[in-house]
């Protein structure tokens, strides 16, 4: 494939994500890996969850992910495409967007369309949950540790970097007696 082809698919696959991505970059993580990972083979398992750690601990944008993306598939070419692609779409719409709220938010069914998007958005966030947790269940242990985090973030008010550092350990100590 020749690079102005390659990035033209950047473009096109962040593109149309980013018309679909209703919750923001979080919500589009299981699909960015389907799409990178799985269908093109841009990257693999392991190039994919080094970008996406960095993506979080860095600052700045969620979406720092697809640029690394761009980056790691097409470099400075890739990384503007992919980035341009899944900002300009959706930054499009949520002018649109902008200008009819204040056109339609007099109608009397407003209120109703207004009040279904939160739970609609959350619903998309905890599917996004459920698509990374199964890809990272490869054993039982993994299952226990998906398990034992949902419920720790679900039941208590603790600070969830308690869940991360006891997912940790159980990983490192069942690294080492061969469980995983």
């Amino acid at each position: 494939m020749s690079d102005e082809a390659l990035i033209l698919k950047l473009a096109m696959t962040f593109g149309a994500l980013s018309l679909v991505s209703v919750g923001g970059a979080p919500a589009m993580i299981p699909e960015i890996h389907r799409l990178t990972v799985d269908a093109a083979g841009w990257l693999t398992n392991a190039e994919f969850a080094r970008d996406f750690a960095l993506s979080q601990t860095a600052p700045g944008p969620n979406f720092m992910m697809i640029s690394l993306v761009g980056w790691r598939v097409a470099g400075f070419a890739g990384l503007m495409a992919a980035t341009l692609a899944a900002i300009v779409p959706s930054s499009i719409i949520a002018l649109i967007v902008g200008r009819l709220y204040r056109r339609f938010s007099v109608m009397a069914w407003f209120p109703i369309v207004k009040a279904a998007l939160p739970p609609l958005v959350l619903g998309l966030i905890v599917a996004s949950g459920v698509v990374t947790a199964q890809a990272a269940v490869s054993s039982a242990v993994g299952l226990v540790v998906v398990i034992c985090t949902a419920a720790f973030i679900g039941f208590t008010k603790r600070n969830p970097m308690f869940a991360i550092a006891g997912g940790a350990l159980v990983g490192i100590l069942a690294g080492r007696l061969g469980l995983i």
